[in-house]
């Protein structure tokens, strides 16, 4: 039988440790919430009264269930008021010394059998267990922000830490309605290990200007489905709490440069730059503590505004390519009203490829999304052809073909020759250097990339790569055509993975690393990051949809061009495909999906 709570701790009432306390008192455990000083007390009890009131405006709270919430917590000041519960969980900053003094004492006053619970994010349960003479008795219980929302909480084991505790804790969560992963002492358990090295990379990235802070934050949302992009989420998080997380982890998990904090984090953080709490991080906010994000120095011009300024008219387009991005992309120039020259290898491609614009089409007047004369108009619109020659009037070319840098070489050198003067030349190619492709050409300040996701009829984000010979004129004329087709451009320089690739897979690459490591399972590690960081998908999902080939080819790229050790292919993917286990589509990756 699992030990039954009646009365539980909190020691900290900040933003979290509130939290906390809400979610125990919401499941009619009474609480002793205790804070350093009666203004912090008075503090603590207003971001309370807070939470649960606009729950009760929001009507996901009755009333009465929020007066009898608020009638289970009893506001104390000192840690002396611990001394007859049952669990005490310690929320306050992440600061090791402060932890372990904090600890000793409760170690002190709370009666024998009390279980001594830590919510750090990022520091050695272990180290601060040792604080006690009763380290068998403490555990981690990470609760994630905001606590009464967040399903995830990571119960974090010691190596001394007791069956019988964990498997109380394990049993507690239950209770509060939380999914709970159990885990051993390490950095940044799961979530955060994960998390904040690929927050990291986003700094790195934006701080050497790889691209703009909107586009970076765009790309994320847009091409990945994340609540939020990276450094909109660094300012939330804070930059002083993330330095702090990122230092610690890079300290304790063996110095891994993803960890070390990205040079301009400090120096933000050392100018007072804290995210939304200072009213100043990576954005501007209306006022310190506000979500509204005004403009400042670094807001880019209105998208119109500089597309204008020097794009080409674009009236009839070229798609190169039969397979599934080629076809959704003559899809969205269709639909947008572009006169669209469809060019594959042969007669019998583009009768399928034709079939394959229909279907889609088709599904989408089924859907009500489409009237039927549309339809009609964007089939009107198409040209079927075999031959490159009938790309000698459009105004842009867009290449869908196989992945390989030798056959878009020939490609574009054959484009070269046929397309009039001023044709903006694009690649679609997702891992390989737009300038070699461009390079094949007598025009490389024509080419860019226009990097479309799949499918290209729905996703929302175009990445537009612009090598160091793309022309300013043909970048605008990219954006525009971005905008005309209702998709968000972000612009980015010819770098291995672009913005979404470079940041996605790094990212996965480090859980494939964790599994390898026997440090958690697939199914928590997935939870983790969807119940935990608000992810559409678990990593190891994510990468069964893509493919493990194509996954490892992705980071071998970005291995070669970066030389980031990090960035090095986990060994367990490398055996995975070399067995011929790929993901979905070969019935086995990370799970067995034959039978699903």
């Amino acid at each position: 039988m699992a030990r039954e709570f009646t009365r539980v701790g909190v020691v900290g009432l900040g933003t979290m440790g509130a939290g906390i306390v809400e979610v125990f008192a919401r499941n009619g455990v009474d609480v002793t919430a205790v804070e350093i000083s009666d203004a912090a007390l008075e503090r603590g009890r207003v971001t309370l009264t807070g939470s649960t009131d606009r729950a009760v405006a929001k009507g996901k709270l009755a009333e009465a269930d929020r007066d009898a919430l608020m009638s289970r917590v009893d506001f104390r000041v000192g840690l002396g008021a611990l001394h007859d519960v049952d669990l005490v969980i310690e929320a306050v900053p992440e600061h090791l010394d402060l932890k372990q003094r904090i600890f000793a004492e409760l170690d002190r006053v709370c009666k024998p059998d009390a279980i001594l619970a830590t919510n750090t994010s990022s520091l050695s349960v272990t180290e601060i267990s040792v604080a006690t003479t009763r380290p068998n008795q403490v555990i981690g219980i990470h609760f994630f922000n905001p606590a009464p929302v967040m399903k995830l909480v990571e119960v974090v084991r010691t190596v001394v830490t007791s069956a019988e505790v964990v498997a109380d804790v394990e049993a507690l969560c239950e209770r509060l309605g939380k999914v709970d992963v159990t885990i051993s002492d390490r950095a940044g358990f799961i979530a955060n290990a994960l998390l904040f090295g690929y927050l990291n990379h986003a700094v790195g990235m934006f701080e050497a200007r790889y691209a703009t802070r909107e586009d970076i934050d765009a790309a994320m949302k847009l091409g990945c489905g994340l609540p939020m992009g990276p450094l909109a989420l660094m300012d939330l998080i804070g930059l002083d709490t993330a330095y702090e997380i990122l230092d610690t982890m890079y300290r304790r998990g063996g110095r891994d440069r993803r960890h070390a904090p990205a040079p301009l984090l400090k120096q933000m953080v050392t100018a007072g730059l804290l995210g939304r709490k200072s009213g100043r991080g990576f954005y501007t906010y209306e006022r310190p503590g506000s979500p509204k994000v005004v403009a400042d120095e670094h807001t880019p011009v209105a998208a119109e505004a500089a597309v204008a300024d020097g794009a080409r008219a674009v009236a009839k387009v070229g798609v190169v390519g039969s397979g599934t991005m080629a076809t959704g992309i003559i899809e969205v120039f269709a639909k947008a009203g572009y006169e669209v020259v469809s060019v594959t290898r042969g007669a019998e491609k583009s009768a399928k490829v034709c079939e394959a614009v229909k279907t889609s089409l088709n599904k989408g007047v089924v859907r009500g999304k489409l009237a039927e004369t549309d339809r009609d108009a964007a089939m009107g619109r198409i040209t079927w052809s075999a031959t490159l020659e009938h790309l000698a009037d459009v105004d842009l070319v867009v290449e869908a073909v196989v992945e390989e840098l030798s056959v878009k070489k020939a490609l574009f050198a054959s484009l070269d020759e046929i397309c009039k003067p001023g044709v903006v030349l694009a690649t679609t190619t997702s891992s390989l250097p737009v300038i070699d492709v461009a390079m094949a050409t007598q025009r490389p300040a024509d080419v860019v990339g226009l990097h479309f996701f799949n499918p290209a009829p729905i996703m929302p984000l175009v990445e537009v790569v612009r090598t160091i010979r793309t022309s300013a004129e043909t970048s605008a004329t990219a954006r525009a055509i971005c905008a005309a087709v209702g998709k968000t451009g972000v612009v980015c320089g010819d770098r291995s993975g672009f913005i979404v690739n470079a940041l996605l897979f790094p990212y996965l690459n480090d859980a494939v690393k964790m599994l390898e490591a026997s440090y958690s399972t697939a199914d928590d590690i997935d939870y983790a990051m969807k119940l935990g960081c608000g992810y559409p998908m678990g990593p190891f999902e994510l990468l069964d949809v893509v493919g493990l080939d194509v996954s490892l080819a992705i980071q071998r790229e970005l291995y070669l061009e970066l030389r980031e050790p990090g960035f090095a292919p986990a060994p367990l993917l490398e055996h995975l495909v070399t067995a011929g286990y790929l993901g979905r589509k070969s019935g086995r990756g990370f799970r067995d999906h034959t039978n699903r």
